[in-house]
């Protein structure tokens, strides 16, 4: 039992509960920035061989991925997860989608069928850059959702989600929690660098204005679509460094427990070995 809860060590801390962790906390793991970037490369390395292992029993005929769902608000760093995090692993096995406003072709069909087309293949880790969430969180705010409409979101989302998990896809689901104060320094400093006003969108100033609304929303997405089949997880995201290592942490759980295969090769090894002691290089 001992070794079963040191395995979900970090998905035990930071799991979402009825109270949101302070932004720029440390719940579990390294307090310091050094000790964080340390382990993130020690991470890094773990995370690699076993998205390996994923992408080997893949392409062997396994039927098992993982989907890493990125949610937060403007500049919580779900780009900055991606690169820092993912960018630890083989990009031949991960599969990443950025959801944008839904186009005119996406609005004639439900809210969930784009996103079933971006689903990661068998062995792969698929990386979804904002989500299906965003069908609920963004016109609640608005005002373009009832509270029945919402409901029904809740368990179309809910079912959808339990038919990946029974499909074999694991889904893992992170809020990058962010303050209205640091969110203010990162806007600010895309302004100001040149380099970085690409990543600045106007309607970022109209989101934060309706930050209380968007915390209620996200509170009540959380503690409806949380099943222990897809749980959600918040990462304080104040600190890049901590929100990094968190979310590579959350991964290397996830995939411990999946114990990844190498599959078994079709031929014998010794055979081979000894066929290609005779097999010369013709010049």
């Amino acid at each position: 039992m001992a070794k079963k809860e040191n395995g979900n060590r970090v998905r035990d801390a930071l799991r979402a509960g009825a109270e949101l962790p302070d932004p720029a906390s440390s719940p579990v793991g390294p307090a310091k920035k050094a000790k964080g970037e340390e382990k993130l490369a020690t991470a890094g390395e773990r995370l690699s061989a076993l998205q390996e292992a994923l992408y080997a029993e893949g392409t062997a005929g396994g039927g098992r991925s993982v989907l890493l769902v990125l949610q937060g608000m403007d500049t919580s760093g779900k780009g900055g997860t991606v690169g820092h995090v993912l960018g630890l692993v083989n990009p031949m096995g991960v599969k990443y989608t950025a959801f944008k406003k839904p186009t005119p072709a996406e609005r004639r069909h439900d809210f969930l069928w784009r996103v079933r087309r971006q689903l990661p293949a068998p062995g792969r880790i698929g990386v979804f850059d904002r989500s299906h969430y965003e069908d609920i969180l963004v016109p609640r705010v608005s005002g373009l959702l009832t509270a029945a409409e919402r409901r029904l979101r809740y368990k179309q989302i809910n079912a959808f989600e339990s038919e990946l998990a029974e499909g074999g896809t694991t889904v893992v689901k992170v809020f990058l929690h962010i303050s209205p104060e640091e969110q203010l320094k990162r806007l600010r400093a895309r302004l100001q660098r040149p380099e970085k006003r690409w990543k600045f969108d106007p309607s970022d100033l109209e989101a934060r204005s309706h930050w209380t609304a968007y915390q209620e929303a996200y509170a009540d997405v959380l503690a409806k679509t949380s099943p222990d089949t897809a749980p959600w997880y918040v990462v304080p995201a104040d600190r890049k460094w901590y929100r990094n290592w968190a979310v590579a942490e959350l991964l290397i759980e996830v995939l411990t427990e999946l114990a990844p295969q190498f599959p078994e090769p079709a031929y014998d090894v010794e055979e081979m070995l000894l066929a290609l002691k005779g097999v010369g290089v013709v010049a």
